[in-house]
């Protein structure tokens, strides 16, 4: 009779280096692979160099950021001093909310209504729709510094310059987000939506309880890339925004870096901006796989 070796005797290797032994296998079998890993390896360390210099830079003092040769490593380690000083200096927890708010509200918007109009062009035919796509398309050809102004202007013959609406309402609907929706929501059977309609189901009901279920995949992809686009941008709310109360986080860090100011202060800068990268951060680790996908598969589906 054959003996069983006791469950808890067995040791069995983590999942980890089991994934590691395996992946190591795979490149002695291609040496040649090899050097594709130096080459990401290369490639990830020259993205990741400038991320370093701002962490490491947040913890220096002021003149030291831009000593030469470059210190990699604080010399003159200020601790948490750098943090303290930009949240007594400015009303930082006002930014953030300022930016979380404008990102929120593009992210819940856009997902949605890239969702209808998406679906609208994947799913009905209806006079001009080709045309009508085009021009939706058309519009990610023109640079955004060609609207400014006249988007400007109009934002303050309404008097929303300067106000949460003005900030907000320019960056609610994107070009992008209806063209990736429209890719996803090709791949949704159409028997599927007809068999709902013989059922009685009315075309809102079709929308929210099987197409946008069935787009979740889809939409958490656009949330995650408008939430970055939105996070980041500097460019529009420097120029509609006038007081401090709505001001965001791109726009706050320029007060510590001012040109004409007797003593820029760099190093807070830093504090400031891995402090605003750290949502990002945890962001894209928690979504990456959505994030990736909404690239990748957008212009590969339909």
């Amino acid at each position: 009779m054959t003996r069983l070796t006791p469950i808890a005797t067995i040791s069995p290797q983590p999942a980890l280096s089991l994934r590691l032994a395996h992946w190591w296998a795979d490149l002695r079998r291609h040496p040649q692979r090899i050097l594709l890993v130096l080459l990401a390896i290369f490639v990830a360390a020259v993205f990741a160099l400038p991320l370093y210099f701002m962490v490491s830079s947040s913890f220096k003092a002021d003149q030291e950021v831009l000593a030469s040769p470059v210190h990699w490593v604080p010399q003159d380690f200020q601790g948490l001093t750098n943090f303290q000083r930009a949240f007594d200096e400015i009303p930082l927890a006002r930014y953030f909310f300022n930016s979380f708010l404008m990102a929120g509200v593009d992210v819940v918007v856009t997902v949605i209504f890239s969702a209808l109009a998406g679906y609208g062009f994947a799913k009905f035919d209806f006079p001009g729709k080709r045309l009508c796509f085009l021009f939706v398309l058309s519009t990610i050809m023109v640079p955004f510094q060609i609207l400014l102004v006249p988007l400007f202007i109009q934002i303050h013959s309404m008097g929303w310059d300067d106000t949460y609406a003005g900030l907000i309402i320019p960056g609610i609907m994107n070009a992008f987000g209806v063209f990736m929706m429209r890719q996803f929501a090709y791949a949704i059977p159409n028997e599927l939506l007809d068999a709902a309609r013989m059922d009685g189901a009315s075309e809102v009901r079709i929308f929210w309880q099987i197409v946008f279920p069935l787009l979740s995949s889809a939409s958490a992809s656009l949330a995650v890339i408008i939430f970055l686009f939105s996070w980041n941008n500097f460019l529009w709310p420097l120029i509609v925004i006038k007081s401090e109360a709505i001001t965001t986080v791109p726009v706050g860090i320029t007060v510590f870096t001012q040109p004409h100011s007797a003593q820029p202060q760099w190093a807070v800068a830093m504090a400031v901006s891995t402090l605003a990268t750290l949502p990002i951060l945890v962001l894209f680790v928690f979504f990456q796989r959505y994030f990736i996908e909404g690239f990748v598969l957008s212009g590969l589906k339909g």
